[in-house]
């Protein structure tokens, strides 16, 4: 019962954090009125955020390699709360971007161990199952961002919503802070891995199936981070929507599509890879190359409702590879250095993801219209499913290099 547990609490951890997250892209139109800021100004406080994530979760990785991992995500859980409130409290653009840039901080120290701790209490062949729970937050944190920041800053303003979303942080840090640790594995089969932390990243970055695999996330990444910073404007100023209106049917679109997409993932994935080992990669490599049509379909549909329609559609699609990609990771990754492992993908996925994409797609809004800019990001869905689908091919030596006893049964398609 231990580790259902640690996952139940790490996952509602989770659900804050992406609700600490999303809360801000509810309310941009009323913070672009109270700053006066042009669509590029708005979109870097999206990237403020992103880039201190970055930033800072490589340096994470290392320590929660070696410290107490549940004492390291609760400090970061408690930081990134303080932050969240800071935000309600700003007076000017600069105290905003200082605010987000904090976020950034806290939120790298929690993301970089949480999953490691997951994949030590779980055995692997139901890894993607149970990262894919943890990762239901993406999804259901960001609907809950959307609507409770509509709702909220409809009625009362966009200060109130990051101090409803702030405080409860508190709470959870000091249960984090409790935490059990499960046992970390000890690491099997030649060679062993490498102690120290750049030998350990060039160790990752010579791996074939996590480069690919890291090149993905990042092209949905950037696809993802742009959509959601700018889609409930979107809907606002190009069918006049309400703000309310427009987050919370963005919000029940997620909430739903993603909840779904992700549970279906990773069942899929685990179901799959008692036939092949490429599993993980087959099922979100297809998932991501047919949501690019559907991103597409909702930029271009003149009707809101069929706009919304496509938008379920690729969600759907989308986080098929919630679990999948995240539990890839933890089996091409000696034990040894999976934190350091998460802390290097969430940093390249985040620099050239959605570090880039609001502020990216905010100036190509100024230099033509939101419509044109929102088309980007599905080319760069198709692109992480095709990087999928060739990280497919060699697989099987990476998982066998990783961890020979935690590798899947071989088999027939492997």
């Amino acid at each position: 019962m231990q580790q259902w547990g640690l996952l139940t609490l790490l996952s509602v951890i989770n659900l804050l954090n992406y609700v600490d997250r999303q809360i801000l892209f509810a309310v941009f139109p009323q913070i672009q009125t109270d700053f006066a800021l042009s669509d590029a100004r708005l979109g870097l406080l999206g990237s403020a955020f992103v880039v201190m994530y970055l930033l800072a979760a490589p340096a994470f990785g290392p320590l929660g390699d070696r410290w107490h991992r549940g004492r390291l995500a609760a400090l970061g859980v408690a930081l990134w709360s303080a932050a969240t409130v800071g935000t309600g409290l700003a007076r000017s653009y600069g105290q905003l971007l200082t605010a987000r840039a904090v976020v950034g901080i806290g939120e790298a120290s929690y993301g970089t161990v949480a999953p490691t701790l997951i994949a030590d209490a779980f055995p692997p062949e139901r890894r993607g199952m149970m990262l894919s729970i943890f990762y239901i937050a993406i999804p259901v944190g960001s609907a809950i961002g959307y609507l409770v920041g509509g709702l909220i800053g409809s009625a009362w303003g966009w200060r109130v919503v990051f101090y409803a979303a702030g405080l409860p942080g508190f709470l959870l840090a000091v249960a984090a802070w409790g935490l059990r640790e499960p046992a970390r594995p000890a690491s099997s089969g030649p060679p062993a891995p490498p102690s120290g932390t750049a030998a350990a990243f060039r160790t990752l970055l010579r791996n074939r199936s996590y480069v690919l695999n890291t090149a993905a996330m990042a092209a949905m990444t950037f696809a993802l981070g742009g959509l959601a910073a700018w889609l409930p404007t979107y809907f606002i100023r190009v069918h006049g929507l309400s703000l309310a209106a427009a987050n919370t049917v963005i919000g029940g679109i997620t909430v739903v599509a993603g909840l779904g997409g992700t549970l279906l993932g990773g069942w899929w994935g685990d179901r799959l890879l008692r036939r092949t080992r490429k599993a993980y990669f087959l099922v979100s490599g297809w998932g991501l190359l047919l949501s690019a049509p559907g991103a597409v379909l909702a930029i271009a549909a003149s009707d809101p409702w069929l706009a919304f329609g496509a938008i379920f559609v690729a969600e759907i699609l989308v986080f098929l590879n919630t679990g999948p990609l995240n539990a890839l990771i933890v089996a091409v990754t000696p034990p040894g250095i999976r934190a350091r492992a998460f802390g290097l993908n969430i940093f390249a996925i985040h620099a050239f993801g959605d570090a880039l994409s609001p502020a990216l797609l905010g100036w190509a809004s100024d230099l033509s219209d939101l419509s044109t800019a929102l088309t980007l990001p599905a080319l760069f869905l198709a692109m992480g499913g095709l990087l999928c689908l060739w990280g497919a091919r060699g697989l099987a030596a990476d998982l066998a290099a990783a961890a020979p006893d935690e590798s899947a049964p071989a088999t027939a398609g492997s």
